[in-house]
């Protein structure tokens, strides 16, 4: 991994930092010297988290904006500012377009979409020039798979509001990035999906056939946050080993 000395003592928030991308996301950030806070409602898993990297966790339900605002301002009040935010808590279910209850879709829209909306709007006023949100989006959008409409859905508002956001906070010296991962193998996936099939259309479909490990994700989260990124803003980067989306 590659180090970024910038990042040494800057303050990182990461939601959904308990697991697969985000647990990640946090080590690597901590590997780095940054001061890293991050939630998810998977306490226990949490806990354990922020006691092997040394960051500090709190359960936040993403669905209650008080929580939310809770959250960030207690990071405020403690470090004076935020220096990156990390928009990574998301669920992808698989539903069919019959089964998808407005209820349901409300749900995946207020973890995936409304939820980086929130976190964006408390955090920005923490920042200062020079301060970086990195949003997850996905190449579902791209692939626009069977039974995940709702999931693309929420994908394309992540990266429409990339887009506005660099724009409307640029004057403020804050970039705002994307960052779209393939099939990535996290515990979740691999339990649940990732089937020999499933292995076998991945490594047909990218242009190099091994497969995505989180950490490797988190690896263009810290470029995207770093000053070697600092050209880069309003964009979507495709970390898919070259799926071919055709």
């Amino acid at each position: 991994m590659p180090i970024y000395p910038e990042l040494k003592g800057r303050i990182v928030l990461v939601t959904g930092g308990a697991n697969g991308i985000g647990a990640a996301i946090v080590g690597a950030f901590r590997e780095q010297g940054s001061a890293v806070y991050f939630c998810d409602t998977d306490a226990a898993t949490g806990r354990t988290v922020a006691a092997k990297t040394g960051s500090a966790y709190r359960r936040v339900d993403l669905r209650k904006e008080d929580q939310i605002k809770n959250w960030i301002a207690s990071v405020g009040r403690e470090q004076g500012h935020i220096d990156l935010l990390v928009n990574n808590a998301a669920s992808d279910p698989r539903i069919a377009l019959e089964r998808l209850s407005a209820e349901k879709w409300d749900n995946l829209f207020a973890v995936n979409l409304r939820a980086t909306f929130l976190c964006s709007r408390e955090a920005v006023p923490r920042m200062n020039a020079g301060s970086a949100i990195v949003n997850l989006a996905s190449i579902t959008w791209h692939l626009a798979p069977p039974r995940m409409s709702a999931y693309v859905a929420t994908k394309a508002g992540v990266l429409g509001l990339t887009r506005s956001l660099a724009r409307e906070l640029g004057p403020k010296g804050i970039r705002v990035n994307a960052v779209s991962p393939g099939w990535v193998m996290t515990e979740r996936q691999l339990r649940q999906y990732v089937t020999p099939a499933v292995r076998r259309l991945i490594r047909k479909s990218q242009c190099i056939p091994d497969l995505i490990q989180p950490e490797e994700i988190a690896e263009v989260v810290l470029f995207l946050a770093s000053d070697a990124s600092c050209a880069i803003t309003g964009q979507e980067i495709l970390a898919d080993r070259g799926w071919q989306h055709s």
